[in-house]
């Protein structure tokens, strides 16, 4: 009796034994490796991706496993897309890990970033099924993160070269009057009635307001042009635009020489002007220009052109009356400069009466003064006298958001756009402020309708940073250097370039020394560390803070020299 009852209690025992060993056994961190090993802020996310790897004898053949990765924070955690294995006596639809050779798997995953996970763990969080039974493995480490480098471009974007407002101001503009002279076909005389037309007298009068506005207004050259249409030979056109040409050249030269306005006259003739016959076709109302057009583009011979254009006879006689007079002409072209005021003029004539000088005199006069108290005055000069125009609004909120103020900044863009709710500068600078409250979607919206801007390169560049996309960023940053492009590289990892930008930022600020320490960090180049955040905590004494929850300086956290600044 006693061995049976022994026998049945060994049995029992090897029962329980059993149902013990089928339970699946923790999890170990060594069964995972995760990408970056460190976690970065990419753009908006965390992106992860865990290798994961199950060792022989350790899952469960009738075992459902779900993996959730888990970002653990103060103050929360972030739950990722589950993964779900099961056993080989399992029926489902998920991957089979198999009991006696283990299995691998990849997931890729991205978590929405707060700021918070600067702070945070990345693990794995297992919950198995078995039959009805359900119970928690305990949680596994994985990694740590974030390294948050890529969110500086607030701090960025705050010293970036937003859009001005440009002046249209031209010290010299180039000018030119035009008059025309038509002539009878095949005849070189010049008529009375084509010197007295509207287009003549005010010729003449333009070469006596060169004469009489000398300071202002300077003749570059006169130019004649003679044509003769391309009907008839070559030989005789050829003879009928030379006499034109001396004719209108001689009768040029007399009118310059009543007006004692001085100067060179450049005269030229045109034998047969297809250029000219081409154009006015084109342009006609003609049953049959385009098999005219057509005859031009197959034949180069100009008497061949015209033989083929007279064969058509429905048209030629339309082509005589309508065409072939306008081509009987030579062109007079009176070119000249206006002269503005110089630089002095400008300024003096602003202090003396600025009612007087044009909206852009005076905007181009802000920039003949480094003062900004006398650059406002400008500004609101402009706004006084010319209230529609949007650029002296933008450029007072340009100055706002330099300055760091941007609740000014904001409002004067908004009256900015309320002016011209299409000028891409302003657009450009609302998408900077969005860019500083981090709303990334809300500056994309702007700087899209905004990249016409001269300015719009740079703006997409530091757009294209808070997107992520370094590569890009870096490609419109190129040759300018600022914080941003400097932090483009600095994330595409181009630290060479990094390093020359950072050197060349005009007026470096605490940004800008950050970025140094963390090149530093990144290059093993301890003395820009240490340079880098001295400078950084001098102009900015959150930057401290900042430094010590960094982890590109994990490796220095037990420095002492590393700790004496950040003090």
């Amino acid at each position: 009796m006693f061995k049976k009852l022994s026998f049945l209690f060994a049995c029992a025992a090897i029962a329980v034994l059993s149902s013990c060993s089928s339970k699946m056994s923790s999890m170990k961190s060594e069964y995972f490796t995760v990408t970056p090993s460190v976690l970065e802020v990419v753009g908006s996310e965390v992106p992860v991706t865990v290798d994961g790897k199950f060792p022989a004898k350790v899952f469960n053949k009738k075992s459902v496993l779900t993996v959730t990765p888990v970002l653990k924070y103060e103050g929360g955690e972030a739950l990722a897309e589950p993964v779900v294995f099961q056993g080989e006596k399992v029926r489902g639809n998920d991957r089979v890990i198999s009991y006696d050779n283990g299995g691998s798997f990849k997931t890729k995953m991205a978590f929405d970033y707060v700021p918070a996970m600067e702070d945070a763990e990345l693990y794995l969080r297992f919950v198995v099924n078995k039959g009805n039974k359900t119970y928690t493995l305990p949680d596994v480490k994985i990694a740590d993160g974030c390294i948050a480098t890529s969110q500086l471009y607030r701090q960025t974007a705050a010293s970036a070269n937003i859009a001005y407002g440009e002046d249209a101001f031209q010290r010299v503009i180039k000018q030119a009057k035009e008059a025309n002279i038509m002539f009878l076909i095949q005849q070189t005389n010049l008529r009375a009635s084509q010197l007295t037309t509207e287009e003549m007298k005010e010729l003449k009068a333009t070469m006596a307001e060169i004469v009489k506005d000398f300071e202002n207004k300077v003749l570059d050259e006169v130019e004649v042009s003679a044509y003769a249409s391309p009907d008839g030979g070559v030989a005789l056109n050829d003879n009928v635009a030379t006499g034109r040409e001396l004719n209108t050249a001689k009768f040029v030269k007399k009118e310059m020489k009543k007006a004692k306005l001085e100067g060179h006259v450049d005269s030229k003739y045109t034998a047969e002007d297809w250029e000219g016959f081409q154009e006015l076709v084109s342009k006609s109302e003609l049953p049959d220009k385009e098999l005219i057009l057509r005859v031009l583009s197959m034949y180069e011979d100009p008497e061949e052109r015209e033989a083929q254009i007279k064969n058509i006879s429905s048209v030629y006689s339309e082509l005589a009356d309508e065409v072939l007079p306008k081509l009987r002409r030579a062109r007079i072209t009176l070119n000249y400069q206006l002269i503005g005021r110089s630089d002095e003029q400008i300024q003096e004539q602003y202090a003396a009466d600025a009612s007087v000088l044009s909206l852009e005199e005076i905007l181009y006069s802000a920039i003949l003064t480094e003062n900004e108290a006398e650059q406002k005055n400008i500004f609101n000069t402009a706004i006084k006298l010319y209230p529609t125009d949007y650029r002296a609004y933008n450029n007072l909120g340009v100055m706002a958001y330099n300055a760091g103020d941007y609740s000014t900044a904001a409002s004067y863009f908004a009256k900015a756009l309320a002016a011209n709710s299409n000028a891409p500068e302003v657009k450009v600078n609302l998408g900077y402020l969005e860019l500083l409250k981090g709303n990334v979607a809300n500056a994309e919206s702007l700087m899209a309708v905004g990249a016409d801007a001269k300015a719009g390169d740079e703006a997409l560049g530091n757009l294209y940073i808070a997107q992520g996309e370094y590569t890009r960023a870096a490609a419109l940053l190129e040759g300018t250097a600022t914080n941003s492009a400097a932090l483009a590289q600095l994330l595409n990892k181009d630290y060479s370039t990094a390093r020359q930008t950072l050197e060349a930022v005009e007026n470096p600020d605490a940004s800008t020394y950050y970025l140094k320490a963390v090149l530093g960090a990144r290059t093993s180049n301890v003395a820009f560390v240490y340079d880098g955040l001295k400078e950084a905590v001098k102009r900015d004494p959150s930057m401290a803070k900042k430094a010590l929850g960094d982890l590109e300086f994990t490796k220095y956290l037990q420095d002492a020299t590393f700790l004496s600044i950040l003090k």
